[in-house]
């Protein structure tokens, strides 16, 4: 086994979802990965939105960045700091960012961006979607 001082972890997934419960086992029950938030109209008002992220690999103190963006791409909707530390290259650590009460205020494909110490490791689309309506016949 190699002796490092510092190795940048490896980020093995990330994903939203509506909740995360941790068992007496230590193991996540993930509840309702979330793909797209179907709103009947707008803004509508998040409850409860998880981000759960895993992390392995790596040796060090970090800090993760979790950022809901906007579809204008600027505009940070919640945002959450999480630090943690890694003490050897097989180790691992999951970080679950809730956060609660989010408004989103427009359609269209927001982001999830997932940053380690100030670098992008990971975005990905969250759309807000109004249903169409179904057309009759008859």
């Amino acid at each position: 086994m190699a002796n490092f001082d510092r190795m940048i972890p490896d980020l093995q997934a990330s994903f939203a979802c509506e909740d995360v419960r941790v068992e007496a086992s230590g193991a996540h029950t993930i509840v309702g990965i979330v793909n797209f938030i179907g709103a009947p109209t707008l803004p509508i008002q998040i409850i409860k939105l998880c981000v759960w992220t895993r992390w392995s690999s790596g040796v060090g103190q970090f800090d993760q960045l979790t950022r809901l963006v906007g579809p204008d791409e600027e505009t940070v909707i919640a945002e959450a700091r999480t630090q943690f530390r890694l003490g050897n290259e097989e180790s691992h650590t999951t970080n679950v960012n809730i956060f609660g009460g989010v408004q989103f205020t427009e359609v269209g494909a927001h982001h999830v961006e997932i940053h380690l110490d100030g670098e992008l490791k990971l975005r990905f689309p969250l759309r807000v979607v109004l249903p169409q309506p179904t057309e009759q016949t008859g």
